[in-house]
C-alpha cells in the first residue's frame, strides 16, 4: 500500500530559493551526509525497493550545486569542463534568453538543432547528443546549473528541450529506451485531473526529535530507514506542514498514436504522459502533441492467491520535459519535403486539378462523379474566420445499398489528413464525442470522442441512420463546432471543429421517392439541416450504365493489360441525366470521362499531401462576381419557395453552405480569391443535390418537399389527421392514445393511405411523441 501512495498536500511552499530555509526540492543539503543512505540519480527512480535518499537538514541552504546535484560532489573534471563549455555559449548567445519569462514561468526552452549547430560548442563538448540520449538527467541537471547561475536566477528552473530528433514512433517504444530521452508524436485521448505530487517530504524521529527531508521518487511515499542524528530511532512521523515537505503541479495525460500511422487491424498503442510543474495544462484531449521526455517504469505489485503479493508489473510511461502543441495548425500531422513541394507544384499545372481529383478519389468506384465533388470539396473546406460561421462542409450520402458508399467515406478519411472513420452501427454517444470517466484515485478524466480526435479533420460516420439514439451528440458538433459535458458536476467544452461525411440507407431497405429524407431514413430534421450537401444514389436498371459497370468491375479483377471496350465507352450517365437539369451538364460533362480517355490518378499520399498544402497556405475570400451569383440563386430559390405558400426549407444556411463550397471549389485551384466559375460549379453541384431531394415520384421538382419534413403529397393527409386526433382529444379530454386507437381515428375520418405511414410521419414531425410501446402523445402545436 505504501508503494501506490501519492503524496498530495497542501502546497505549502512551491518556491524554489535558496536564500530561505526551505529545502526548495533538493536544497538545504548538507555536505556530510551517510554515503549508506545515496544512490545516484538513476537508480533514484527505479521502480523497485531501494535505499531512500536522505537529505539532513543543514543551515548552508546558498550552494546552487546542491540545489541541482544533492548526492553529488562538484569535483569531477568532465562535468566542470561541460559546465565551461555551456557557459560560454550562454555568455555568447545572452540574447536569446528572455529573463521576465524565465522568472515568471521557471523554466527556459532550449533549441537542440540550435545548439549543435555552433561550432565551439560541438568541438568543446562532442558529445552532447549522446550524452543527452544516454544520460538525460545528469545532462539535464548541468544545463539547468548553468543557466541558474549565469543568468542569476532567484528560483530553480527547468530546461524544457525542442526540436529534439528523431522522433520515435510510439509503436516501437519498448523496455530498451528506458532512461533514454525520446521524442513521440501522438494526439491525447485521456487527460486526468490536475493534483500535487510530493517531491521531498520532513520526518520526525520518534527518539530525538530531529527533523530530515527523504527525497519522494515519483512520487512514491519513502521513509527514512534510519535516523541521521541518533542511529537508533526507527520509527518516523511524516511532518506535512514542514517547509521542507515540497510538493509540485501533477498530471497524467495519456497519449495514442495516430490513426493513420498504426496498423490495420490492431488497437492503436498508446502511452501515458506524466505533466509537472508548468507543464501541466497543456494537454487538451484532441490535441497532436510533440512530447519530448525519460522513458520511466512505473510499477505495481499485485496479490497472489495465497495472499502474497506477486511479481511486480511494469508498465512504461513518459516523464515529460517539454511539450509542442499543434493545436493551431490545421493539419499537424503531415510534414512537407522538396519532392512534395515539386509534386504540388506538378499538380496544380495541370489542365483540370479539381477533375483530376474527384476521378484520384477511390478510382475504383465506376461514376458517382457529382458525390465524389461533393466529398472532395468537404475534405478541403472553406476559409475560417475567427469567432465566425463554421467553415466546414457537411455531406451526407443516401441511396440503396451496394452502390459503394462505404468505400467513397473510407477513401475519404483514408485522403483526408487527419481522418477518422467510425460505423454508426458500434458507436456509441461518448465514443462519437467526448467521454467522463473516474481514475483510480477517484478524480475524473476526459476521453475523447471520434469528433474530438478529428478536430480539424475530418469525421466518416457510416451507417448514420443505424445510430438513431445518439442523433443529439452530432447536433452540437456539427454547427457549434465543439462538444459539450455536463456530468458528475464536471461542466467544459472540448472543440470539435471537424467536417462530417456520412453515409445512410433507407429505413424501407430501398429508397422511395414518395417520401422525403427524413421519412425514408426517420433521421431528426434538425440534424439533416445541417447538411450542407445531400446525395441521393438510386440502384435504377439501365442497359448503358450497367455495361459499363459491368466492364469496369471486370478490368479491376483482369489486370492491368485489360483495357475498355471503346464501343462500350460513352460520356453519358443515365442516373445523373435524369436528374440534373441545364444548369449542372457542364459541370457533369467535364467531370465524366471521355470516350477512349485514360487519366493517371494520384496516389493516395499525394493526394492527401495536396489537400494538407491547400488547406494550411490558401485562406480564399469571395469575390464580388461570385458573390453576385451566389446571391442570385438564393434569391431565387427563396422566391420559388415563397410561391407555393408552404414552409421555407431554404434558409440562410444553404447561403452559408454555398459560401463554403464556393472558397472549397477555388481553394482545390490555389487561388487566393474565388471566381464567379467557381460559384457556377457550386450552383451546378447544389441544383443537382436540390433536384434529388425535393423531387417526388413522378419526377416532378417540388420545394415544397421539405427535406426536414413530409412530402407535399401527404402534407394534406397529415392536416386532415392531426385535426382529426385534436378533436378526438376534446372529446375524450385525453391526449395519449394506443397506435390501434390511432388506426381507429384514421379509419373514422375517411383518410386515404397507410395509417402506419402517417402515424410515423407524424411521429418524425413531433406531433405525435411515443411515450412507450406503441403509445403516443398527441402534441398540440
Amino acid at each position: 500500500m505504501r508503494r501506490n501512495w501519492r503524496g498530495r498536500y497542501k502546497n505549502n511552499s512551491n518556491r524554489h530559493t535558496y536564500g530561505s530555509r526551505s529545502v526548495s526540492s533538493h536544497s538545504n543539503i548538507s555536505k556530510n551526509y551517510c554515503p549508506s543512505t545515496v544512490t545516484s540519480t538513476n537508480s533514484a527512480r527505479a521502480p523497485a525497493n531501494q535505499v531512500p535518499i536522505t537529505v539532513p537538514i543543514s543551515d548552508n541552504n546558498s550552494n546552487i550545486w546542491k540545489l541541482y546535484f544533492p548526492t553529488q560532489e562538484q569535483n569531477g573534471s568532465t562535468i566542470s569542463k561541460q559546465i565551461e563549455c555551456f557557459n560560454r555559449y550562454i555568455i555568447a548567445n545572452r540574447s536569446i534568453f528572455d529573463l521576465e519569462k524565465i522568472d515568471l514561468n521557471r523554466s527556459v526552452p532550449l533549441d537542440v538543432q540550435i545548439l549543435t549547430k555552433d561550432d565551439e560548442f560541438n568541438r568543446d563538448w562532442p558529445s552532447f547528443q549522446n550524452d543527452l540520449f544516454e544520460n538525460p538527467e545528469n545532462t539535464l541537471r548541468i544545463l539547468e546549473f548553468c543557466l541558474h547561475k549565469t543568468l542569476q536566477c532567484h528560483s530553480k528552473i527547468n530546461v524544457r528541450i525542442i526540436n529534439h530528433q528523431p522522433v520515435v514512433p510510439i509503436a516501437n517504444l519498448k523496455v530498451n529506451y528506458f532512461g533514454k530521452l525520446v521524442t513521440i508524436k501522438g494526439t491525447v485521448i485521456r487527460v486526468g485531473s490536475v493534483g500535487l505530487i510530493c517531491t521531498s517530504m520532513a520526518f520526525e524521529c520518534s527518539s530525538c526529535h530531529s527533523i530530515q527531508a527523504v527525497i519522494q521518487p515519483q512520487g512514491l511515499f519513502t521513509a527514512p530507514s534510519i535516523c541521521q542524528s541518533c542511529r537508533n530511532g526507527h520509527k518516523f512521523e511524516p511532518i506535512q506542514s514542514s517547509p521542507y515537505t515540497n510538493t509540485t503541479d501533477w498530471q497524467v495525460a495519456k497519449i495514442q498514436e495516430i490513426q493513420s500511422h498504426s496498423i490495420s487491424g490492431t488497437i492503436p498503442r498508446s502511452v501515458e504522459i506524466d505533466l509537472q510543474g508548468d507543464l501541466v495544462g497543456s494537454a487538451c484531449p484532441g490535441d497532436v502533441l510533440s512530447v519530448t521526455g525519460i522513458v520511466q517504469v512505473r510499477g505495481e505489485s499485485k496479490g497472489g492467491e495465497d495472499g502474497k503479493k506477486a511479481a511486480r508489473l511494469l508498465q512504461l510511461y513518459i516523464e515529460a520535459v517539454s511539450i509542442h502543441s499543434q493545436r493551431n495548425l490545421s493539419n499537424p500531422t503531415i510534414s512537407f519535403t522538396l519532392k512534395d513541394y515539386y509534386a504540388i507544384q506538378e499538380i496544380h499545372a495541370s489542365d483540370d486539378v479539381f477533375r483530376l481529383l474527384v476521378h484520384s478519389l477511390c478510382p475504383t468506384i465506376f461514376g458517382h462523379e457529382a458525390v465524389k465533388a461533393g466529398l472532395i470539396l468537404g475534405l478541403f473546406g472553406g476559409t475560417e474566420h475567427d469567432n465566425g460561421p463554421r467553415s466546414y462542409a457537411h455531406v451526407l450520402v443516401v441511396g440503396d445499398p451496394g452502390l459503394g458508399k462505404s468505400q467513397l467515406l473510407q477513401a475519404a478519411a483514408y485522403a483526408a489528413p487527419r481522418g477518422v472513420y467510425v460505423c454508426g452501427a458500434s458507436a456509441s454517444g461518448g465514443g462519437l464525442t467526448v467521454a467522463l470517466g473516474r481514475e483510480a484515485g477517484g478524480d475524473f478524466a476526459l476521453e475523447a470522442g471520434a469528433l474530438v480526435l478529428a478536430d480539424k479533420g475530418v469525421c466518416c460516420v457510416d451507417e448514420l441512420d443505424k445510430m438513431c439514439a445518439h442523433h443529439s451528440s452530432l447536433l452540437e458538433a456539427m454547427e457549434q463546432r465543439r462538444v459539450s459535458v455536463a456530468k458528475g458536476g464536471v461542466v467544459c467544452s472540448l472543440p470539435a471543429r471537424a467536417t462530417v461525411l456520412a453515409a445512410a440507407n433507407p429505413a424501407a431497405g430501398c429508397y422511395n421517392k414518395a417520401k422525403t429524407v427524413a421519412e425514408n431514413l426517420k433521421i431528426n430534421s434538425a440534424l439533416l439541416s445541417r447538411f450542407d450537401l445531400v446525395f441521393i444514389l438510386l440502384d435504377q436498371p439501365d442497359e448503358k450504365t450497367d455495361a459499363m459497370l459491368s466492364e469496369h468491375v471486370l478490368a479491376l479483377h483482369s489486370g492491368p493489360k485489360a483495357k475498355q471496350n471503346p464501343s462500350a465507352s460513352t460520356s453519358n450517365n443515365s442516373i445523373l441525366e435524369s436528374t440534373q437539369n441545364n444548369g449542372s451538364m457542364s459541370l457533369s460533362d467535364r467531370l465524366r470521362l471521355k470516350p477512349d480517355e485514360v487519366i493517371e490518378t494520384l496516389p493516395l499520399v499525394l493526394l492527401r499531401k495536396y489537400i494538407a498544402y491547400a488547406q494550411r497556405y490558401v485562406h480564399p475570400t469571395l469575390s464580388t462576381e461570385a458573390a453576385n451569383a451566389l446571391r442570385s440563386f438564393y434569391l431565387e430559390l427563396r422566391h420559388n419557395q415563397g410561391m407555393t405558400g408552404d414552409g421555407t426549407p431554404i434558409t440562410t444556411r444553404q447561403l452559408e453552405a454555398c459560401i463554403r463550397l464556393t472558397q472549397a471549389r477555388a481553394r482545390i485551384d490555389l487561388r487566393e480569391e474565388a471566381t464567379e466559375q467557381d460559384a457556377n460549379d457550386v450552383i451546378s453541384l447544389m441544383k443537382h443535390s436540390l433536384v434529388d431531394t425535393f423531387s417526388d415520384e413522378f419526377g416532378n421538382i417540388e420545394l415544397s418537399r421539405s427535406i426536414n419534413g413530409s412530402g407535399v403529397s401527404s402534407r394534406n393527409k397529415v392536416k386532415q389527421f392531426l385535426d382529426a386526433l385534436t378533436r378526438r382529444s376534446h372529446q375524450l379530454s385525453k391526449n395519449v392514445f394506443t397506435r390501434q386507437e390511432l388506426k381507429q381515428i384514421h379509419k373514422g375520418a375517411g383518410i386515404a393511405g397507410d395509417a402506419n405511414d402517417l402515424i410515423e410521419a407524424m411521429h418524425i414531425n413531433s406531433y405525435l411523441l411515443l411515450k412507450g410501446s406503441n403509445t403516443y402523445q398527441l402534441i398540440f402545436q
